[in-house]
């Protein structure tokens, strides 16, 4: 997949890779408490784009984590990869796979009612609630 925009990123044990064109859709952060628990981290930063533009060299393996989403990880190494919500093509990437970040700045807060007192991250972005409720 030649060309400039190329986002490439890929599990802790390299056995899957991944490459798009960006730029990405949408970039945010995410503090829900599923996110918070697949990731292992306090929040997660989704990097969003269609999932027809995803070329894997190996594919990933796919947990259904709740009624409505998917998501792909490395089951060698457990690395979490994306998350795909049913009935939307579009694939959100976990940040910290990607090979190059650094140029890929959350614009928003997803799941605050789940934020954690001590997180001062992007204090002035917009910030959303949950949506979703199981």
């Amino acid at each position: 997949m030649p060309g400039a925009n190329l986002i490439t990123g890929s599990c802790l044990c390299g056995k899957r890779r991944y490459a798009f064109k960006g730029p990405p859709s949408h970039v945010g952060y995410c503090h829900c408490s599923m996110c918070r628990r697949a990731t292992g981290g306090p929040f997660t930063v989704l990097v969003r784009t269609e999932g027809s533009s995803v070329h894997w060299n190996t594919p990933p393996a796919l947990y259904r984590s709740s009624p409505i989403a998917v998501r792909g990880f490395c089951p060698d190494c457990g690395s979490p990869l994306f998350l795909q919500y049913d009935d939307d093509p579009r694939l959100r990437f976990t940040a910290g796979t990607l090979d190059w970040p650094e140029g890929l700045a959350p614009t928003d807060h997803y799941g605050v009612e789940s934020r954690l007192p001590w997180d001062d991250s992007g204090p002035s972005l917009p910030a959303e609630e949950t949506k979703e409720r199981f």
